[in-house]
């Protein structure tokens, strides 16, 4: 188990490429809060589920690697999948910068641009 979570912690640090700042600073935006899976319908007006993992994100990076739970490795790992499913779609062809695709990337702390 502790080589997992070894491998869990190299691999969520490498894929979460924004810091606690900057995706703090992008939670709080109109954009991050937008976007996203929302309710039974997908559709509803809470919380994303993208923008939830967000703020569980800067907290697992306040946190040091010894205070880490079973439970925050399985949220990293269920950011890792999410990050390698949806950066494989490859986003649109014109204005990624702008687009509901990067923006939910980066609700799950990776920004692909950079």
């Amino acid at each position: 188990m502790a080589d997992d979570h070894e491998q869990t912690h190299r691999e969520f640090n490498e894929a979460v490429n924004m810091t606690p700042a900057a995706l703090e600073k992008w939670l709080d935006t109109e954009d991050s809060k937008r976007v996203g899976w929302k309710g039974a319908d997908g559709k509803g007006d809470g919380e994303s589920v993208g923008h939830e993992s967000g703020r569980r994100i800067v907290e697992l990076k306040h946190k040091k690697k010894a205070d880490l739970s079973d439970d925050d490795y399985a949220h990293m790992t269920k950011v890792l999948g999410y990050i390698h499913r949806h950066s494989a779609q490859g986003g649109p062809a014109k204005d990624k910068e702008h687009s509901d695709w990067r923006y939910s990337l980066m609700n799950w702390g990776h920004d692909p641009l950079k």
